[in-house]
């Protein structure tokens, strides 16, 4: 009986964290608009959970995809670092960074309500 309790409630944190997720990547969008893309970023960062975990997917796909030619910092240096990159490099570099992640927030999304449980 004890194993069962924890495997519905190891089933409810998951189903809570893809909730979650999907909550974050489905707003996202609208606080870069609202905040700006270095502060919206910054605002990730800095919070716990699957805003954190929304962050890094972000920072992968902007920095260190090497697959991906629409990366903008992946041929700069620092780019290890998001926030670094953002603030680093030029405002080109920025306005590209911000309209690649709304594009790959866009895509996000549409797999977080594919995939993932929850409202």
């Amino acid at each position: 009986m004890i194993g069962k309790t924890e495997n519905l409630g190891m089933r409810n944190e998951e189903l809570k964290l893809q909730k979650e997720y999907k909550s974050y990547v489905a707003s996202l969008p609208a606080n870069i608009l609202q905040n700006g893309f270095g502060q919206a970023m910054a605002m990730e960062l800095s919070a716990k959970g699957m805003h954190k975990q929304l962050y890094e997917h972000i920072e992968n796909w902007l920095c260190k995809a090497n697959d991906n030619p629409n990366s903008p910092y992946k041929d700069v240096e620092n780019n290890n670092n998001l926030i670094t990159a953002i603030t680093e490099n030029n405002q080109t570099l920025y306005i590209q960074a911000q309209i690649e992640a709304m594009a790959y927030l866009e895509w996000l999304k549409k797999f977080a309500v594919a995939y993932l449980k929850g409202e």
